[in-house]
């Protein structure tokens, strides 16, 4: 479940707690059983699946609800009681995922899979991903300053503004300076260590092109060999 409210560290908060709803017999019971179903299935119904009474049922079922895990409907059919129809429940499609520290391979996936497709006449493979990737951090930039709506950008105040962007990401950045910012996690690990120039690559094109975004021209995206954690650094342009 990729649902992007994080808490301040950068942990996917929506998909923790719908884990978090999971670890109950009961809970978990239900919710296979909906996804067994392949149908919307009534209360009745997953109660008697576990075994317990259709009030305890409601009750995780709303909590399964609540977790983001199943969404609730009304059932077709006949009214069985007067202006009421029977509630019926089933799985939502989202995926949920939980890494710590944070990975977004399906970020990587994505920017790989439009480089393949997006490939341009006299464009190596190598070239396209760069350019897709930078094109991608473009749009996240010029998504954060609309939404932050930071004006003028001096290099500190633009680091800061990239900070709560890395952060999302599971970057997890680390103000080593007013003026550089040091990323302790690389959100494409364990792929980084396969193809690390390939890999790297993207992420210095994905960075600058959300500096460009930002409009944080005094900021570069620089790479930084042998880094212990990511190889990617923020700091003031020379």
């Amino acid at each position: 479940m990729y649902v992007t409210v994080p808490d301040p560290d950068g942990l996917d908060v929506p998909a923790i707690a719908a884990v978090a709803a999971l670890d109950d017999d009961l809970r978990r019971g239900m919710y296979a059983y909906a996804r067994r179903e392949r149908r919307p299935v009534t209360r009745d119904e997953a109660a008697a699946a576990v075994g317990i009474s259709r009030k305890l049922a409601a009750f995780h079922l709303d909590k399964l609800v609540d977790a983001g895990l199943l969404r609730f409907g009304f059932a077709a059919g006949p009214v069985v009681k007067v202006g009421r129809r029977p509630k019926v429940y089933e799985p939502v499609d989202d995926t949920i995922q939980v890494q710590l520290p944070a990975r977004r391979h399906e970020l990587l996936a994505d920017i790989l899979a439009e480089a393949v497709l997006a490939e341009e006449t006299g464009e190596t493979a190598r070239e396209a991903v760069r350019r897709v990737a930078g094109e991608r951090g473009f749009a996240a930039g010029e998504e954060e300053r609309a939404r932050t709506r930071p004006g003028r950008l001096g290099a500190e105040r633009a680091l800061t503004v990239a900070e709560g962007m890395l952060r999302r990401y599971g970057f997890e950045p680390s103000r080593d300076s007013r003026t550089c910012v040091r990323l302790r996690n690389c959100p494409f690990h364990p792929l980084a260590e396969k193809a690390p120039d390939l890999v790297c690559g993207i992420n210095q094109a994905f960075l600058a092109g959300f500096l460009n975004g930002v409009r944080a021209g005094n900021v570069e995206a620089a790479l930084v060999p042998g880094a212990a954690e990511c190889c990617v650094e923020l700091r003031q342009a020379e």
